[in-house]
């Protein structure tokens, strides 16, 4: 019975199982991304016009990446706290939308309309955070793939939604508002108390970037130096028979730290080699503060949520009747943006010694390309821009925290994410207006 009971704490307790929690909590927390799907319902049942609509998508915007409060409760309170009341914002702001609009409750002014859909949006705040907070801190040595699957997940999560939608309920509109509106809001609750850090820098091994790889599918894994055991955590330092060193010392920031240290630094004696990693760690921090590592202001998301907000429309223009077809689309490839952003860019970093912006640089040349295809209208223009926008779009979300978390650090990691997002509805204003 004894045995039993620590099987099930283990279990419970094991970082693998809150990033798989995690990734089912995002799955359905990108609702921000399936606008496009429901604002032309809103539009007709509302008699709105382009404009107004448009202030809608704003305030959905605003919803989305104003999350400064849910960045402070993550930091104050146990996650699944922030949860529950991401749940019963994004029940409470979406289920409200679906009354008027099914003429169950009176029609709003635009400006409480506007409330409303912030407070529905404003609920993924609260699921990004928490899942984001617990993951990073559970794998503080693989930052890059962590957030690049789990924001992967948050924008395949309009393609999710869409589908079972169209199972189920398709032309029935209103009923994607109903299911945006609950399905969230039931799996974070069967979740929330999964959700949390179990002290995961105590669980690294060696074979995790083999489980990423089996994750990703893809790629080969080099086996591990042994130069790199000074570096381990202490579970593994005690395995094979190392002095424990501090939480202070074994926390490292940078991951380039692995390919500058020279082979000869485990000769010297304890001590002496303790003091030549802090040294060097002190360099990276200083490259760091001159570019290495720095966040940059995510200049090109504005404009691809411009596209995503506006997909219904801009599909219809151009004489498709059924707009969900693109909102999959784009959806997938935000996905898959998302997920290899997050992967090369801890490939540039790690074994190409590049700063992690110069992934972003790429990403923003690829959505560029794209807003040329929608600007021009050529033939296939909807399929190649949603393409190109959706996987130039989903890099950034997955490279930009990454980097953030690099240059400052774990502690307020929460607050950090949900500041860098305020760039998203700033472009998103601009453009839409």
């Amino acid at each position: 019975m004894g045995r039993l009971k620590e099987r099930f704490q283990a279990f419970v307790n094991n970082r693998w199982l809150v990033f798989v929690a995690a990734m089912w909590i995002q799955s359905c927390a990108g609702v921000g991304y399936i606008f496009g799907s429901i604002s032309p319902v809103i539009k007709s049942s509302l008699n709105y016009n382009q404009r107004q609509l448009s202030k809608l998508g704003v305030a959905k915007d605003l919803g989305d990446s104003v999350g400064f409060l849910a960045g402070s409760l993550s930091d104050r309170l146990p996650l699944w706290g922030a949860l529950l009341v991401g749940a019963f914002q994004n029940l409470i702001g979406y289920g409200w939308v679906w009354l008027i609009v099914t003429g169950r409750a009176p029609v709003l002014p635009l400006w409480a309309m506007c409330i409303l859909i912030f407070v529905g949006n404003n609920g993924e705040t609260y699921f990004n955070t928490a899942a984001l907070v617990s993951c990073v801190q559970n794998f503080p040595k693989s930052r890059g793939p962590v957030v690049g699957i789990l924001k992967g997940f948050a924008g395949l999560s309009g393609a999710i939604l869409t589908q079972i939608y169209t199972m189920i309920n398709f032309p029935d509109q209103a009923s994607l508002i109903f299911m945006i509106a609950v399905g969230p809001a039931m799996v974070v609750i069967a979740l929330m108390f999964i959700i949390r850090p179990v002290g995961g820098h105590r669980q690294v091994r060696p074979s995790d970037g083999l489980s990423f790889t089996f994750i990703y599918s893809v790629f080969s894994e080099e086996p591990r130096d042994p130069a790199e055991e000074v570096l381990l955590p202490k579970s593994e330092q005690q395995e094979a028979g190392k002095p424990e060193q501090s939480d202070q010392e074994h926390e490292v920031i940078f991951s380039e730290v692995e390919d500058e240290k020279p082979v000869e630094v485990d000769l010297l004696p304890a001590s002496e080699r303790q003091k030549r990693i802090a040294q060097l760690q002190a360099e990276l921090f200083q490259a760091a503060a001159k570019g290495a590592v720095r966040v940059k202001r995510k200049r090109g998301s504005g404009s691809g949520l411009t596209v995503i907000d506006n997909l219904g429309q801009m599909s219809q223009s151009l004489g498709y009747d059924n707009t969900h077809i693109f909102v999959s689309m784009i959806s997938i490839w935000n996905f898959l943006g998302r997920v290899g952003g997050g992967y090369f860019s801890e490939i540039i970093v790690r074994d190409h010694a590049y700063p992690r912006p110069v992934s972003m640089a790429v990403a923003q040349l690829v959505m560029a390309v794209g807003h040329v295809f929608f600007a021009m209208g050529w033939p296939g223009a909807m399929y190649i821009g949603t393409l190109l926008i959706g996987l130039g779009y989903g890099a950034h979300w997955a490279i930009v925290p990454a980097a953030a978390s690099e240059l400052f650090g774990l502690k307020k990691f929460g607050a950090l994410y949900n500041f860098l997002t305020l760039a998203n509805p700033a472009g998103s204003l601009v453009f839409s207006g």
